[in-house]
């Protein structure tokens, strides 16, 4: 009876703090690394898609084998992605060392690149398989199932609980922490030098110290990250699920970094990362429609429609601007008495 009420109260303060920060992730799960302490939870039980979060164990069981990471992997026709027909920059028939397609699968997230690591495990794709549902039960994620390397799949599933533990271990492998959290980078594709960046938009950003990344996307899973943070003095990993948009997972990784910190979490739509040039009504510029022989200018204050054909205009306007039209043979000119 007491574990069961003692049970109830964790949940119900775990609740409190989920609605506490306002998320747009419909999992998520925020631990601090050295205490293990759950700082914010959200669904955090519910099996669900986890898109290319997959690739930190695709990478994981790579490292483990132990293969040569300077041995030249050559693009195939059957890493090309069929199932849900994804692009790639990496093309078929490119030779690329080990280490590298590694990079790509953890930076760029490239589907190609994390295909043809299953396909060059040794034993093929089928002892790949075998590793990754080792690797999962030597992690205690018994909640996740994972069929094949990307994430494509909506079959690979797990809770937020679960990715916890994988990213934790991810987070030891220093090849893992390294690439993840790189940039950008300069790949030898085909002797030409191709600029690959991070899929996380955060990796590089002022003021974020990322220990790991790894985004996801797919329809099923919605957008999906798992990301190691510093700050305030603290180490925490979080685990975001099956956001409507990338905007909303950034948002929600800004407010739980502002949770840790002790600030106010935030409602608003646009940060530094994600703002966007927004017009008022009261400020909206003019609209123009063009054609070859005519030129309409609509303008809100005060209206002011001209018709040219076959003439050169000019036109300078600011919002609530007075406008004087003077004609001139041929040749219209749009003066503006006073600028705002």
């Amino acid at each position: 009876m007491i574990k069961k009420l003692f049970a109830t109260v964790l949940l119900s303060i775990s609740s409190a703090a989920a609605f506490a920060v306002p998320f747009g992730s419909q999992s998520v799960l925020v631990v601090e690394d050295d205490t293990g302490k759950i700082l914010l939870e959200k669904n955090a039980g519910a099996v669900v898609p986890i898109a290319s979060l997959t690739k930190l164990m695709t990478a994981m069981v790579i490292l483990d084998a132990k293969q040569d990471m300077n041995e030249l992997i050559q693009i195939d026709r059957s890493d090309v992605d069929t199932l849900k027909h994804s692009t790639s920059r990496v093309p078929v028939g490119a030779s690329i060392p080990r280490a590298d397609v590694l990079q790509l699968a953890l930076m760029s997230s490239d589907n190609r690149a994390a295909a043809s690591l299953a396909r060059t495990y040794p034993g093929g794709q089928l002892a790949f398989k075998e590793a990754v549902r080792r690797k999962a039960a030597a992690l205690g994620m018994r909640q996740t199932h994972i069929e094949e390397p990307t994430g494509l799949s909506p079959n690979n599933r797990s809770t937020a609980g679960d990715l916890i533990k994988m990213a934790n271990a991810a987070a030891d492998y220093p090849e893992i922490a390294a690439r993840s959290t790189d940039a950008r980078n300069i790949i030898n594709i085909n002797g030409r030098g191709v600029e690959y960046r991070n899929t996380n938009r955060l990796v590089g950003a002022k003021g974020w110290d990322i220990g790991l990344s790894k985004t996801g996307y797919t329809r099923e899973a919605g957008r999906c990250l798992i990301m190691s943070i510093k700050v305030a003095g603290k180490n925490a990993t979080m685990v975001l699920l099956n956001a409507s948009a990338s905007s909303a997972r950034i948002l929600d990784a800004l407010n739980i970094r502002r949770h840790i910190t002790g600030e106010e979490p935030t409602v608003a739509r646009a940060s530094r990362e994600l703002r966007s040039v927004k017009m008022t009504a009261g400020s909206r510029a003019p609209r123009m429609k063009a054609s070859r022989s005519s030129l309409r200018i609509k303008a809100t204050a005060p209206s002011l429609r001209i018709k040219a054909s076959g003439s050169r205009l000019k036109a300078k306007a600011q919002p609530r601007a007075k406008v004087k039209v003077v004609a001139k043979k041929k040749k219209v000119t749009v003066r503006r008495t006073r600028r705002n």
